[in-house]
């Protein structure tokens, strides 16, 4: 396993939040200044690779995983296309999660669900379903996700508290995970089958330029 491998799995697992070099450094015992020319490395791999569409930014210290600019006009169509079909689970149990929770960093999605979410919450992000609010005031600042009012438009309700009720789940506890998704599966099927599922593609939704791979 190559140091750069490892680099680029945390950069992928750290998402839109980004990751810093001495956060890499502390995670995989490296010195800081090796950290950087490894960095600097795999973004020259990435503008040289013509068959990869991330390229590596670096913002306010922070390094993350970006597409490139190319490829913003299949990813504005991407957003753009109904919701014919029905969310994935991963959508799907990370909306239910934020739902509930709100508001949430996507480390802490991340924690109740077990798996990375930011693909989950950009797709979420694209269909206006949830929206950031913020920014959690501890170390990195991560964002805090919310709802939006056209959620409560999508599910049919008019306030939140009108979610079907959920007991209070351990994190840490995958039995209750699969309960809190399968409580909310019962109310996503029901509102699937009303107009409201249907995503109106002539609303011109929030469209991606460089999207994060998160």
């Amino acid at each position: 396993m190559s140091k750069l491998a490892e680099i680029e799995a945390l950069l992928f697992v750290a998402g839109e939040e980004g990751i810093t070099a001495r956060q890499i450094a502390d995670l995989l015992s490296l010195p800081p200044t090796g950290v950087v020319q490894s960095l600097e490395k795999l973004a020259q791999k990435y503008h040289e690779d013509t068959d990869s569409s991330l390229c590596l930014m670096e913002t306010a210290s922070r390094y993350k995983l970006v597409t490139k600019a190319d490829y913003a006009s299949v990813l504005r169509d991407y957003s753009r296309t109904p919701m014919n079909q029905s969310l994935s689970r991963a959508a799907l149990e990370t909306l239910s999660i934020i739902a509930y929770k709100q508001p949430i960093t996507r480390v802490e999605v991340d924690d109740i669900r077990g798996v990375n979410s930011s693909g989950a919450i950009t797709k979420l992000l694209s269909f206006d379903l949830i929206r950031e609010d913020g920014k959690k005031e501890v170390l990195g600042r991560p964002n805090l996700y919310v709802t939006t009012e056209y959620f409560l438009d999508y599910m049919g309700i008019n306030h939140l508290e009108e979610l079907p009720k959920v007991e209070e789940v351990d994190i840490d506890a995958e039995e209750g995970q699969l309960f809190f998704c399968e409580k909310w599966l019962k109310k996503y099927k029901r509102v699937r089958d009303t107009s409201l599922w249907k995503f109106n593609h002539t609303d011109d939704r929030k469209v991606w330029g460089i999207s994060p791979v998160s």
